[in-house]
């Protein structure tokens, strides 16, 4: 197949969204596919781009056999709830072009768009419809639900013009997945038809992420001996992550249990704030974002991983760190209400905790540091869960698989119910002939 990727992340930034792109990509290309993407340039989690890149714009350069095209984009230093509009709306105008010169120059069977950004979304529906190929979003990330349940944007008024926007955008794909079942339901609640919906969870490479022993060279930097107890948090550092009840429980525990330490590796827009909220504290440690031959290391450096995700955010995304924790079977503390898809992939593997309780935090994080065997039963269940739910070659066979059977519907009975729909929408008489 030939199959044009258009999203905003993308290598070489190394988390999130660009990864799984990424990933997406380079696998598809290595089982036979012709893939070419639009994107911006790296920027993600320090919202900076990087100074050599800025000579790319519009030119085309091969990514691991992926044919990869980057546009200019607005990177806010401080990114608002405003400026992300700006950042967003920046993209999908900047990717208009090569997308419609792609779309028509080299005829794709698929043109595939994630979300964020679902401004950009909506011109990849728009091309693939009139030049009658198939369109497929996948949504990684509720962006309009996360930026006013979490208080990035307020006005109600804009809430419901994005909201009804976004349904608009959703009902205009062919395919329209996600990535747990909570957020299939949520798909199916914007009113996308179910037969266009499919989930398809994120994934980890499990040969890369494997147990080993936890003496590494990060507890020797840190200074943090075999004998401690490491809670790890790894990844973005911005509002939504909730990593202030993370120092919240180092302050409950830093006199009681001086054995038990905090490290937070990753970088992103909360940081600095983070390092003056932990300022003097000898029990939390920072790291910078790790490359991916140093991941491991680093996921075996914890005797316990955290994910302190806000109550708000709890439905709208199912962090994909999640994947490389259970696969390093160290046992997992997440924050999460009864009844999301986080609370359900976690419990069995990990400690469940109630949004926003740092005292229960807490007690999790002493509860796991004093009973070893606990720590390796549920960790255990994780990388079992790791091999089970999460192989990275499984289910980027299901992407193929999903994307050739979409492929094979007949373009003529598309086309005729689409002319079918279309027709009795502008059949206004009464006494018009019914329609089959």
């Amino acid at each position: 197949m030939r199959i044009l990727l258009v999203g905003i992340n993308y290598a070489p930034d190394l988390i999130g969204v660009a990864k799984y792109n990424a990933e997406l990509c380079e696998s598809l290309v290595a089982e036979g596919h012709e893939v070419k993407v639009v994107t911006a340039p790296p920027y993600y989690p320090a919202w900076q781009i990087p100074e050599g890149f800025k000579s790319h714009y519009f030119g085309t350069r091969e990514l691991n056999g992926v044919e990869v095209t980057r546009t200019p984009i607005y990177v806010p230093r401080k990114p608002t709830g405003a400026k992300r509009l700006l950042h967003h709306a920046s993209f999908a105008l900047t990717s208009s072009l090569p997308v419609l010169t792609k779309a028509l120059g080299w005829r794709p069977d698929v043109m595939l768009s994630t979300a964020p950004s679902l401004m950009s979304s909506a011109t990849v529906a728009f091309v693939a419809r009139r030049i009658g190929v198939k369109s497929w979003l996948h949504v990684q990330d509720f962006e309009v639900d996360a930026a006013f349940d979490l208080g990035i944007l307020r006005s109600g008024a804009l809430r419901k013009l994005m909201l009804e926007t976004e349904s608009r955008i959703l009902r205009s794909f062919d395919r329209v997945s996600s990535i747990s079942p909570q957020m299939v339901d949520r798909l199916l609640a914007k009113g996308v038809p179910r037969e266009r919906v499919v989930e398809i969870r994120n994934w980890i490479d499990t040969t890369a992420i494997f147990p080993r022993a936890k003496q590494t060279r990060y507890r020797a930097e840190l200074g943090v001996s075999g004998s401690d107890v490491v809670g790890l948090y790894s990844g973005t550092m911005s509002n939504k992550q909730g990593l202030d009840l993370v120092i919240e429980a180092a302050a409950m525990l830093e006199d009681s249990h001086p054995e038990i330490h905090f490290v937070l590796a990753g970088e992103g827009p909360d940081k600095a704030r983070l390092m003056e909220l932990a300022a003097g504290r000898c029990n939390v440690h920072f790291l910078g974002l790790q490359p991916n031959e140093s991941f491991n290391e680093l996921m075996a450096t914890a005797d316990l991983h955290l994910i302190p995700q806000k109550g708000e955010a709890a439905d709208l995304v199912l962090p994909s760190k999640l994947g490389a924790v259970l696969a390093s079977a160290r046992p997992v503390i997440a924050m999460a209400s009864e009844g999301t898809g986080l609370a359900e992939e976690v419990r069995g593997a990990g400690i469940v905790v109630s949004p926003g309780n740092t005292r229960g935090l807490a007690d999790a994080i002493c509860t796991l540091a004093q009973d070893r065997a606990l720590c390796a039963a549920l960790g255990g269940e994780g990388r079992k869960r790791s091999l089970d739910r999460w192989d990275r070659r499984t289910i980027v066979g299901r992407w193929a698989l999903e994307m050739s059977a979409m492929r094979s519907v007949p373009p003529a009975l598309d086309g005729q119910a689409t002319k079918t729909k279309n027709l009795r929408d502008d059949m206004s008489v009464k006494d018009a002939i019914p329609l089959p």
